[in-house]
């Protein structure tokens, strides 16, 4: 029940703030353009986790797709919430962030040492959250991960 209500929320909040927060132009590759690249780029595996799970790319949200690809992050209700952890500690805040966390953590109090856990992951990675992952579709996902210290 916990899950399908966070799931509605995401649903419901999704639209406004693609509308209002996102900036910048959606990109234009599909997953089948995007398992076209070398295989052990980030396109390529962004492709791959796309198609794994029957998505397709949310306009002006494509980074979040990444941050699953380079973290390694599942898309389970809780992994979702622990990858939120992990942006914190990275650096990132915002208003959508910070309702995710505060939310999850309620729902979810038995998960908290996991995300402790990834909070401390984004926490010693170099910044991410903000990189242009479009201009980094041919780099290797290995070399990301490395470069940017992402355990």
């Amino acid at each position: 029940m916990r899950d399908l209500l966070i799931e509605k929320m995401y649903e419901i909040t999704k639209k406004p703030y693609q509308k209002f927060f996102k900036k910048g132009i959606p990109w234009k590759e599909t997953p089948s353009d995007l398992i076209n690249y070398q295989q052990d780029s980030l396109g390529f595996h962004l492709g791959c986790f796309l198609l794994k799970y029957n998505f397709e790319m949310q306009p002006k949200l494509e980074d979040h797709d990444v941050i699953h690809v380079l973290t390694n992050t599942q898309v389970a209700v809780t992994d979702e919430i622990a990858m939120q952890y992990f942006l914190l500690g990275n650096g990132k805040k915002s208003a959508y962030l910070f309702m995710v966390i505060s939310i999850g953590t309620i729902f979810y109090p038995t998960h908290f040492k996991h995300f402790v856990s990834t909070y401390k992951r984004g926490k010693n990675a170099h910044q991410i959250y903000d990189l242009d992952f479009h201009k980094m579709l041919h780099i290797s996902v290995k070399t990301i991960q490395e470069t940017f210290n992402i355990k």
